[in-house]
């Protein structure tokens, strides 16, 4: 049998997280200790080893919202003990989240009366809210073929390639065939007309994205729910839409509200959105909401009564916590309209402004549009240079940027992109120093002259100090991990 060391009595005295014996043992990886530590000992090891992660704010891969105000988080810290499942003994909580639905709803143009109430779900992110859609169209056509005594073994869907992988998720768990429309090149997202082609019988849905996940580009709705509305009026069918709108669902009726991709359109019947995206809340939070009451079949609500009361439930997340619920419904009513229309304003001219910086370099094409997500995704004009977009992702992280490289989706595979999200906490000097960093990295690596203004701006602000501070703290980060 093995026993602890025990503490002399100088551990006692200088007992602190750096002089005493937990600073010089790794911290337990694959096996639960033995025995406890401080918590003083836990946090700062942790803590310490968080540090390697990328900083969320230059992380330009993600969509998800990093920073709120010090009120919301205030509230999630609050209410980050409270299980949303349990809405008898939560009852306000379970208000505010029927107000989100209802708010959502009515952003998104549903038909609902002044007195009505909306239908809809939290859900934990869109992939979530994708699949509770999805069960909802493929029983519905179900239980229509039933009736109609005809086959319902063999459902398909229709999206196009560039669709996030929670679609595929969805058609390979619950058995549905995904009938993807390929993009092409200068084309990079679904074409309505091709889409429609797909179209027999046995579709469940056509869904399309508003915000692509690879050049943040709105696809058609309009054109799409016309051309579908001309073919089920000649077969007798009623194949509906359903949109995704995890990224564009809270740009769209801010910055564009005059384009019709909602449910002003007869045959969207679901719509999808992330609270954590451009909702402007923390990780974990999606919405999905449905045309009317009809469009969710009552077989897939279920009624339980053990926690207190009869509650209906539509979700594949049981447990749930309540604090993004709460922190959505604080951004909804702190923000209003107004504010919300101001932030995505913003956003848009932030991504110009990077466009421009891009296009002035003449290294690169623009793949994403002015309209659509807040976002520039770019590719290298000559694919014959000794580096590609993936060497100047990784040399970008060398000062903090985590931009990422990836190819098109099939169709256009062998184009290669790069993609700045900008979000809403991604300030214009920020995108000023990503420009600069860009060019510092052409410059590198195809020894591209500096214009003299670049190189004033990077020795006389404080912010070209900030980045000598990040590519340092980088460079200890890899040294650390190589270790």
């Amino acid at each position: 049998m093995v026993f602890p060391k025990p503490a002399s009595e100088s551990d006692l005295i200088l007992h602190s997280n750096f002089i005493s014996r937990y600073a010089k043992d790794s911290i337990p990886r694959f096996s639960m200790p033995e025995n406890s530590m401080p918590k003083e000992v836990a946090y700062q090891n942790i803590h310490d080893e968080l540090q390697l992660d990328a900083n969320p704010k230059l992380n330009l891969a993600s969509f998800v919202t990093t920073s709120m105000e010090e009120e919301c988080n205030k509230l999630i810290m609050e209410s980050i003990n409270k299980n949303y499942v349990d809405m008898d003994e939560y009852p306000a909580t379970t208000d505010l989240h029927n107000r989100c639905v209802n708010m959502i709803a009515r952003l998104f143009n549903a038909e609902i009366g002044e007195n009505e109430s909306a239908v809809g779900a939290g859900t934990v992110g869109s992939s979530e809210a994708i699949m509770l859609a999805g069960l909802a169209f493929k029983k519905k056509w179900q239980n229509k073929r039933k009736a109609e005594g005809k086959p319902y073994d063999k459902p398909n869907m229709v999206t196009g390639a560039n669709v996030q992988v929670c679609w595929e998720k969805f058609a390979r768990y619950f058995e549905v065939e995904l009938r993807e429309v390929k993009v092409r090149e200068d084309y990079y997202v679904m074409d309505p007309a091709k889409a429609v082609e797909m179209v027999d019988e046995n579709t469940i849905c056509v869904a399309a994205i508003l915000g692509s996940t690879y050049n943040g580009e709105f696809e058609d709705v309009k054109l799409l729910n016309d051309l579908l509305l001309e073919k089920n009026k000649q077969t007798g069918w009623d194949t509906p839409i359903h949109v995704d709108a995890a990224s564009g669902g809270f740009i769209a009726p801010f910055l564009y509200p005059e384009l019709e991709w909602d449910f002003r359109l007869p045959l969207v019947k679901s719509i999808n959105v992330s609270g954590h995206k451009y909702g402007l809340v923390y990780a974990g939070i999606g919405w999905v909401i449905w045309r009317t009451k009809e469009d969710l079949p009552e077989d897939l609500v279920f009624h339980i009564n053990y926690l207190g009361a009869d509650q209906p439930t539509f979700t594949l997340n049981f447990s749930k916590g309540s604090s993004q619920i709460i922190a959505q419904y604080y951004q909804l009513i702190r923000l209003g309209q107004e504010g919300y229309r101001s932030i995505m304003e913003d956003c848009r001219e932030n991504a110009m402004v990077l466009k421009e910086h891009l296009e002035e370099t003449g290294y690169f094409n623009i793949l994403s549009k002015d309209n659509g997500v807040p976002m520039v995704a770019f590719s290298l004009k000559d694919s014959s240079q000794q580096y590609d977009e993936f060497k100047i992702s990784k040399m970008l992280r060398r000062h903090g940027w985590v931009v990422p490289a990836y190819p098109m989706p099939p169709g256009a595979h062998h184009i290669k992109v790069l993609r700045a999200v900008i979000r809403a906490d991604f300030s214009r000097t920020l995108v000023e120093h990503l420009a600069l960093d860009i060019k510092n990295v052409l410059h590198e690596l195809h020894k591209i002259p500096l214009d003299i203004n670049d190189e004033k701006f990077l020795v006389d602000t404080a912010l070209g100090e900030h980045r000598e501070i990040i590519a340092q703290e980088s460079n200890k980060r890899q040294k650390i991990m190589a270790v």
